[in-house]
């Protein structure tokens, strides 16, 4: 028999040094990519959150006292109160199994078993919108710390044309939408054209524009033709029926704005993946001095980036008074712009992924109330979570330190197929 002959491999051989598809998937599973880097903020966010449950009721820290001689006493008190705060967490956010069981059986109502994920979706648009402006913003280098006064403006424009105009249906709403997006346009284009124009920084005037825009809106609803005649407090007519974003189901909350907020995730990505204007903006972010040398008009993008940015966070205002406050008060936008700073972090600055934490975040506000009035926990609990899951995520060298996790390499990301 030749050498050849006895050297030769067997069909079902693999060499030592190939991987399958399958071992190099789980390898990368746990390697330090972005998305398992969020996946595991969440879950430590939640563990500790878990931990803040049980150290803030009394009951549970009693049985602690005698921990030494009785640790199941302890044990499984919180686990109880932490399963049942969690259980009623993810109830008030998707819906209750129980509800669904009744609709089927016939002596429940479908409104009843799909109002949590109502919730969710109302709270979940006026983020998407604000997420959008501050992510859009930070792709091309700067920081929008201002759309919360950028939909404040987008509430004001968008509720007085609400009530002003006696418009017809449609027509209303969609006049409605344009003047939330010109004021928000107009705020933030404040900020661009003087960043543009002078090299003023972009946080510094956001932040001031921020304070206006609230010192505006409570200055306004007091005013006459815009106070409502018939009350004395700080409140504006309201919106005319025409107006309103329309609901789904009637009873329900949910309303168009979560449509049009897909619609507008869908536009900023194509905005910045297939339009000149969206090249453009990535490469002022990447390097302004080289866009510039390249012949791109850095400060022109500035303006119109910050122009844009301003509009959907106007938008997210808008879809807050049309859809679910149909009235002007102080308070009308609540904190949507400075949470849509955290969806915008949580979401890598990226339209899709801005979306997906928009509508957690809604997920957290909405079933935060179920877990309030069923448990007695705080709500102010949900805004410790989502504090902590940016403060992970902000921190991602913490989160691989804490797991252990592998840097991706690239020579694993290709795979040599095995032959057999």
């Amino acid at each position: 028999m030749t050498a050849a002959a006895t050297t030769e491999k067997k069909p079902d051989e693999q060499p030592a040094d190939r991987e399958t598809f399958f071992g190099v998937f789980l390898r990368n599973l746990w390697s330090a990519n972005s998305v398992t880097v969020t996946a595991l903020s969440i879950v430590l966010a939640v563990i500790i959150g878990g931990l803040l449950i049980i150290v803030s009721d009394a009951d549970v820290l009693a049985k602690f006292a005698y921990f030494t001689a009785r640790p199941s006493d302890a044990l499984t008190a919180s686990g109880d109160l932490v399963g049942s705060a969690y259980s009623d967490l993810l109830k008030g956010a998707f819906g209750d199994p129980e509800a669904f069981s009744a609709w089927f059986n016939g002596t429940g109502t479908w409104q009843e078993a799909f109002a949590p994920i109502s919730e969710t979706l109302t709270y979940a648009a006026p983020l998407v919108f604000t997420g959008l402006s501050v992510a859009l913003a930070f792709r091309g280098g700067l920081f929008n710390i201002g759309a919360q006064g950028q939909a404040v403006i987008g509430c004001i424009t968008a509720g007085v044309a609400g009530f002003a105009f006696g418009l017809p249906p449609v027509i209303a709403l969609l006049v409605a939408l344009l003047f939330g997006a010109l004021g928000g346009a107009l705020w933030g284009f404040f900020p661009g054209y003087l960043k543009a124009r002078t090299g003023a920084h972009e946080v510094i005037t956001t932040i001031m524009l921020n304070y206006t825009a609230t010192l505006l809106l409570s200055w306004l609803v007091l005013q006459s033709g815009v106070q409502d005649p018939n009350r004395t407090d700080a409140i504006s007519k309201t919106v005319h029926e025409a107006a309103k974003l329309p609901s789904f189901g009637g009873v329900l909350r949910v309303h168009l704005g979560i449509v049009f907020a897909v619609a507008a995730t869908a536009g900023v990505a194509w905005l910045l993946n297939r339009s000149a204007f969206g090249f453009e903006v990535r490469a002022v972010g990447a390097n302004p001095h080289a866009a510039k040398t390249a012949g791109i008009g850095v400060a022109r993008t500035y303006a119109m980036l910050m122009a844009v940015a301003g509009a959907l966070a106007g938008l997210g205002g808008a879809t807050q008074v049309l859809g679910t406050a149909y009235a002007l008060t102080p308070s009308v936008a609540g904190n949507i712009g400075f949470d849509g700073l955290l969806v915008a972090l949580l979401g890598r600055n990226k339209p899709w992924g801005t979306l997906f934490a928009a509508l957690l975040f809604g997920a957290l506000r909405a079933g935060g109330n179920r877990m309030q009035s069923y448990t007695g926990i705080s709500l102010e609990l949900v805004t410790v979570l989502q504090a902590l899951i940016v403060i992970f995520i902000a921190a991602p060298a913490l989160v691989k330190a804490i797991f252990r996790l592998r840097a991706a390499r690239a020579a694993g990301l290709s795979v040599t197929p095995a032959k057999g």
